[in-house]
């Protein structure tokens, strides 16, 4: 965590500098710009960062939100709340550049956030995308599971709840592979929500998105046990004993999920077994 930019701009000449810089993108350098938040990527001294902007989004898209029973996103603030947790829960994720807020007004307060490109690196999404049709290597495999459940492990018993917890959130460094330290950063925080403590329904949403969104990479009970093993406090004994319902739970809400967004069930796999 450094807040560099912060440090030789200033807090409101950030902001300015933020909104002039996002407005100044040019189009394949946007890659979001609705719901009073700009996210675009930048350079500036040579260096790439992806910068958020929040310029308010009004009491009218509040409302809308809590009638939905949704929490709106205010501002950059949870965000960066959220990555400075997962640093101190030994979580890969990205590395704040700069922050700055101003305002009080919940509507139209200011905020932003620039965080490091993380150059050289590819979502899971697309890194798994062939699994099915072309299996990676048994050890790779181990170890890519094991990373996910740890990060989720940690980042839950944390006290946070993603809220976009899929594959395509994970961005892997493909050069940590074999070097026996494996990198692989999660990313867009900004719907995170922080407490003490977790509550379960949170964490079947956010399980149950990503096995949802895992269910084309040609999954086996294998890989599936040894998530439940690496991510339960206990083990297989608890995972299969005490959390059965809870992770039945997780599957239906999945299956559910992929229904929803493809139209079909999801192809053949270890949720079907015993059934």
């Amino acid at each position: 965590m450094r807040d560099d930019l912060a440090a030789e701009l200033g807090s409101k000449g950030l902001l300015e500098w933020g909104l002039q810089a996002a407005q100044a993108a040019a189009p394949k350098d946007i890659f979001r710009a609705r719901e009073g938040r700009l996210t675009v990527r930048l350079v500036r001294g040579g260096k790439p960062y992806f910068l958020k902007y929040h310029g308010g989004i009004g009491w009218r898209e509040i409302f809308k939100n809590l009638l939905q029973l949704r929490w709106p996103v205010l501002g950059a603030s949870n965000e960066y709340e959220a990555v400075n947790r997962l640093h101190s829960l030994g979580v890969d994720t990205m590395t704040v550049a700069a922050y700055a807020r101003a305002g009080l007004n919940p509507a139209r307060q200011r905020s932003l956030i620039v965080t490091d490109e993380l150059v050289g690196t590819v979502s899971l999404e697309d890194y798994c995308r062939n699994w099915r049709d072309k299996p990676p290597p048994w050890s790779e495999r181990v170890a890519l599971i094991a990373k996910l459940a740890d990060s989720a492990r940690r980042m839950h018993r944390g006290g946070i709840n993603h809220r976009d917890f899929y594959l395509c959130h994970f961005h892997l460094d493909p050069n940590s592979l074999n070097s026996g330290s494996l990198r692989c950063y999660l990313i867009d925080l900004h719907r995170a929500q922080l407490r003490p403590k977790t509550p379960s329904r949170w964490l079947a949403k956010d399980l149950s998105g990503l096995y949802f969104s895992a269910m084309d990479c040609g999954l086996r009970q294998r890989d599936l046990l040894r998530f439940l093993r690496h991510y339960t406090v206990g083990g297989l004994r608890v995972a299969l004993g005490r959390d059965l319902d809870f992770w039945r739970r997780v599957e239906g809400l999945a299956l559910r999920l992929y229904h929803k967004d493809h139209g079909h069930a999801p192809p053949p796999g270890p949720w079907e077994r015993g059934r």
